[in-house]
């Protein structure tokens, strides 16, 4: 049964019965005072409600700080930007206006999310919405998704999950980031200070850092050069006689020359001091705690941003600050060779399917004799997705295709359809977003009679771009919503494990890993619980074909100790 909750947690709360349609059944109940909304939301959540609001960042945390978990809800902000893209219905079909309450901008580069929705906001949103407005939202997006079934029932089906799964996952980031992942503040300052050198109290190189610098400029000659700075950095090594096109550890590492070495090691020290330093501590894990701030769907793929603190990429220099409670152990799990398996379950390629049964696939590809070795065959495939046409990756392609034909034939597909600046869609229907009139303007200008060549060349790169976004967008949006489900289901399972006041939960995501806190007497069981929902969210998304998702899974009580 849907209920829907308007107004505000700090001000007047109002609570809507409803049925499956949106229509309201009944008076409404309004609730002022903390005590009085947290008792009537838990005694409703006894009957295991659908809860609909606005958006779960607009309510979820006030309650998960008031010890009040829920079980699902509806999200109408992350419903309504799936609906304006999805496949499953015609383009259009779900418009909104520019100053609606439940737009935000598209992502077209499926680039992270810079400014926009995120989970922890400050302000309170939930009283700018107003209560007919979310009744009539979700009202809009039932009859929608009615649409879509009476259209196509598999794919009418394949939003409803989706949906559902979206919603889950803002549950998720919420719970995440009230847990927190256990940190060790004191093991960080000590992983600092060895690397870099004491903290400088006032600002500053650390001292090992500061030698480096001494180091590089006196090995190019250059005792003013700032080494933090590329330009500086391009011009001091063309002095000594090193033309490269930038500082990249890529570049730098062809070149042979005694000032590599130490540039190099002084541009990882950088990174970390700049990334996760004393100053990002002291940010972000202010008690024994990291809290990411998860921006749901934050790319245009459906995957998961951040709303700053680095939480899609923790170094593995700084992992074992990365601590268990005592009493408790970390669970570890990450998926293998997931965006490879999901095309091979997209497309319905059982000889991919059967390559990594039970295995690694790479491997798998080796051992059936489609690549020398698993090193060519992870290069093969992931020029498979991000559409390598050159090198030994381009090389590698003719094999994958005639070992392969329906999984490469999915990838292809889509980045013909994405050169053309037609919309592709994940598994499950999320829309890509279409390239901007600009793109489309310039590619009907380079083909009149009067274009130059360079025109025609720009616009031959700038569709194959859009392909390659294209072919990558079928699987990691697909691998996104495997991870949603999995994430889903794993989350109910947690729920009845350990004990009331101590239950394993989920404290990190980042992609297709998952890192689980639990009682150590859990342990073993959250480890069978993350299995358990990776094999069901397979099952979700492909049914009965025959695909499997195997897990790397390691019970420590260090994330450095996972690896």
């Amino acid at each position: 049964m849907p209920l829907v909750l308007t107004g505000s947690p700090h001000g007047l709360t109002v609570l809507h019965e409803v049925d499956e349609a949106g229509t309201v059944l009944s008076e409404p109940v309004e609730l002022r005072g903390t005590e009085n909304i947290l008792r009537a939301i838990s005694e409703a959540e006894a009957a295991h409600p659908r809860w609909v609001w606005s958006g779960t960042n607009d309510w979820y945390p006030w309650l998960l700080e008031h010890n009040l978990r829920i079980e699902r809800c509806v999200d109408l902000r992350l419903g309504h930007a799936l609906l304006r893209l999805t496949s499953a219905l015609p383009a259009g079909e779900y418009p909104s206006a520019p100053d609606s309450p439940w737009t935000h901008e598209p992502f077209p580069s499926g680039a992270p999310v810079e400014q926009g929705l995120t989970l922890f906001d400050e302000v309170d949103r939930a009283d700018t919405v107003d209560a007919n407005e979310v009744l009539a939202e979700f009202a809009r997006q039932r009859a929608a998704v009615s649409r879509a079934v009476e259209r196509d029932q598999i794919a009418g089906g394949k939003l409803r999950l989706l949906l559902a799964a979206e919603s889950s996952g803002a549950l998720v980031a919420a719970e995440i980031h009230h847990f927190g992942l256990p940190w060790s503040r004191e093991e960080h300052d000590r992983i600092l200070t060895e690397a870099l050198g004491d903290r400088p109290r006032f600002g500053g190189r650390p001292a090992k850092l500061a030698a480096l610098a001494d180091t590089i400029r006196e090995l190019l000659d250059a005792p003013d050069l700032n080494p933090d700075s590329p330009p500086e950095l391009l011009r001091a090594l063309a002095r000594a006689g090193i033309s490269v096109p930038s500082t990249s550890k890529w570049v730098l590492r062809e070149i042979k020359h005694p000032v590599v070495e130490p540039l190099l090691r002084y541009k990882s020290l950088s990174r970390l001091l700049s990334a996760n330093g004393w100053v990002w501590l002291d940010t972000w894990v202010p008690e024994d705690r990291y809290r990411p701030e998860y921006v749901v769907a934050g790319t245009a793929t459906g995957r998961w941003a951040t709303n700053g603190g680095g939480a899609m990429q923790l170094p593995a220099q700084i992992r074992a600050a990365v601590r268990a409670d005592p009493g408790h152990l970390l669970v570890v799990a990450d998926a293998a060779q997931l965006e490879p398996r999901i095309i091979a379950g997209m497309s319905r390629d059982t000889a991919m399917a059967s390559a990594g049964a039970g295995k690694d696939l790479y491997q798998g590809l080796a051992d059936a004799g489609v690549v020398p070795g698993r090193a060519e065959a992870k290069l093969a495939m992931l020029g498979a997705l991000y559409g390598a046409t050159s090198g030994e990756s381009g090389a590698l392609m003719p094999r994958l295709k005639r070992a392969f034909p329906q999984a490469i034939a999915a990838v292809e597909n889509a980045a013909r359809e994405g050169e053309r600046g037609r919309s592709v869609n994940t598994w499950l229907g999320r829309g890509a977003p279409l390239p901007d009139a600009g793109w489309f303007e310039f590619q009907r200008a380079s083909g009149q009679v009067d274009a130059t060549d360079a025109m025609r060349r720009r616009a031959g790169t700038m569709a194959r771009d859009w392909g390659r976004f294209s072919r990558n967008f079928i699987a990691q949006g697909t691998a996104a919503e495997w991870a949603l489900c999995w994430m889903a289901g794993l989350r109910q399972r947690l729920a009845v494990l350990g004990t009331p006041g101590d239950r394993p939960h989920l404290v990190y995501f980042l992609h297709d890993e998952v890192v689980v806190h639990a009682p150590a007497e859990a342990a073993d069981e959250t480890a069978t619980a993350i299995r358990e929902a990776a094999a069901e969210a397979g099952r979700l998304l492909f049914g009965t074909f025959p695909i499997d998702f195997p897990l790397s899974v390691a019970i420590v009580e260090r994330y450095s100790e996972a690896k």
